[in-house]
């Protein structure tokens, strides 16, 4: 399975990519977005470590349960070969209630057929009132 655009990025395709990944990502279905993963995809996730695309799918049912009214904005930060940096932002509300805005970085290395094998986000929240939303 090839998943366009392939490495190596341009910044043209890095775009695509990024884009392609905040969509996904803003559908909250977690089959649609683990396929654009290598079936072994390794994850690190704020502390957790997730292998494989079947973790990943388990990773984002639990974190759509958790994080209503999701909303997320992806921007790319810089690309080589086959990598990609991100800056991204998303805001939600817990099941209480609660608003948040999440801040955070990832760096993505995909396999030669467009599937990333590897993401490491690094991701920090920070409670907002829903007037602060800006999703």
């Amino acid at each position: 399975m090839k998943k366009y655009p392939l490495p190596p990025f341009t910044e043209e395709t890095a775009k695509q990519k990024v884009q392609l990944a905040e969509d996904a990502w803003n559908s909250k279905d977690p089959i649609k977005v683990s396929m654009a993963y290598t079936v072994d995809t390794e994850w690190r996730n704020r502390s957790q470590f997730i292998n494989g695309r079947n973790e990943v799918q388990q990773f984002l049912e639990h974190k759509w349960t958790n994080e209503q009214n999701y909303k997320l904005k992806k921007e790319l930060w810089s690309y080589h070969g086959n990598r990609i940096a991100v800056r991204f932002e998303y805001e939600y509300q817990n099941q209480k209630g609660q608003w948040y805005r999440a801040y955070g970085n990832e760096n993505w290395e995909f396999d030669e057929n467009g599937l990333m094998q590897k993401r490491y986000a690094s991701i920090n929240d920070l409670t907002i009132k829903e007037n602060e939303r800006t999703l």
